[in-house]
């Protein structure tokens, strides 16, 4: 008969405890070593992000110095002041001198010759908004040029602003390294082409960020008339510049200055024709019944179409993208797409007198300013659309 007495070790018991012992210290090494990693991977989590603030709040500052602001707090910001007006906006409104826009004579000679002065001004874009511009010593859109096709154009920019300026020419064949290159403040640059393609095409600073001198008020337009004969005769000729504005604050108190995140984004503040939201609804452009009237448009963008479109009637002839054959004509169309950077010029012939607004028919562009009226007939009243 066997007997257990404590002094004696049992057969098998020592050896059990021996491997528990084992395992248990694996798992705690293994556990240990989890730890470690788990903290090194959280360290390194925290550094990356940490760098990623850092390397952020570096971007800012070279954007904020980039576009000459004294404050980044609202960088990235896309705050709407859209439709922002002061309680005496109606009156601004009335009194403001809108920007003619009626098609100027063109350059008598065999040269015309072009002088455009850069400056950094105030300008208004909207009834008591102002505006931080880097423009035309005239304000944005830049003068309307007039010339004739065939004719020689000497250009002359001279830079009255506080950093380098350029100035592109969509008419001119030209190579842009050569011509269209910066000009420093103070100084002057001149250059020549020959406007062989009739149209309406658009100029502005080719300055890099492109985007940020466009949209600063650095554009116009160059109307090249086609040779005799080519187009029927217009009774009256008007110029539309459309552009955008984006805007770092609302512009009341204070001027506003460019955002370019919202400028990225593509969601401006205003859209107006000739630099001004709506000037031409309470100072509309004329003509009588049965004219030919001839609307030269530019789209300066910097970033969004127009899509012209004259309420009431259809356009009797569409020179779609500023193409000026005839042959390439559209007839009796609604609403024609001028894109960013391009023309278009557009006939149309009304008969009853009345109040036509013309617009972008992409319509939150009419409700940010790209609105005016025709006014056939000397209509009484006004109107908006």
């Amino acid at each position: 008969m066997s007997s257990y007495s404590p002094g004696r070790r049992q057969p098998g018991f020592g050896s059990t405890l021996d491997l528990k012992d084992a395992l248990l210290g694996v798992v705690s090494v293994l556990l240990g070593l989890l730890v470690v990693a788990l903290g090194f991977f959280a360290l390194m989590m925290w550094l990356d992000a940490r760098n990623a603030r850092h390397d952020a709040n570096l971007s800012n500052a070279s954007m904020a110095l980039a576009m000459g602001s004294s404050s980044n707090a609202n960088l990235g910001e896309l705050t709407s002041y859209a439709g922002a007006a002061p309680a005496n906006a109606d009156a601004l409104a009335n009194a403001h001198h809108p920007y003619p826009a009626e098609l100027p004579p063109a350059s008598a000679g065999a040269v015309a010759n072009v002088h455009l002065v850069l400056s950094d001004i105030n300008v208004q874009i909207a009834p008591g908004i102002g505006y931080k511009a880097w423009a035309w010593a005239g304000g944005a859109p830049g003068p309307v040029i007039h010339v004739r096709q065939g004719q020689l154009v000497k250009i002359t920019l001279t830079n009255k602003g506080a950093i380098p300026h350029s100035v592109d020419f969509h008419a001119a064949r030209i190579a842009p390294n050569k011509a269209f290159t910066d000009v420093l403040p103070g100084t002057s640059v001149s250059y020549s082409f020959r406007a062989n393609d009739p149209g309406v095409f658009m100029y502005h600073c080719g300055t890099k960020p492109d985007l940020m001198h466009i949209a600063n008020g650095m554009y116009g337009a160059i109307v090249v008339e086609p040779k005799p004969g080519i187009l029927p005769k217009a009774d009256r000729n008007y110029v539309l510049v459309a552009s955008e504005w984006y805007l770092d604050s609302d512009g009341i108190n204070k001027s506003a200055h460019f955002n370019m995140a919202k400028a990225h984004a593509r969601q401006p503040d205003w859209m107006t024709f000739n630099g001004y939201a709506g000037q031409y609804v309470k100072h509309p452009l004329t003509a009588e019944p049965g004219e030919l009237v001839r609307f030269w448009v530019v789209d300066a963008g910097p970033s969004l179409d127009t899509d012209f479109h004259i309420v009431g009637t259809i356009l009797n002839t569409a020179y779609a993208f500023g193409d000026m054959n005839p042959a390439d004509a559209l007839h009796n169309v609604q609403t024609v797409t001028v894109p960013a950077g391009g023309g278009g010029v557009f006939d149309v012939k009304i008969d009853q007198p009345g109040l036509y607004p013309f617009v972008s028919h992409a319509f939150a562009a009419v409700d940010q300013g790209q609105v005016g009226l025709l006014n056939v007939g000397n209509a009484k009243g006004t109107m908006s659309h």
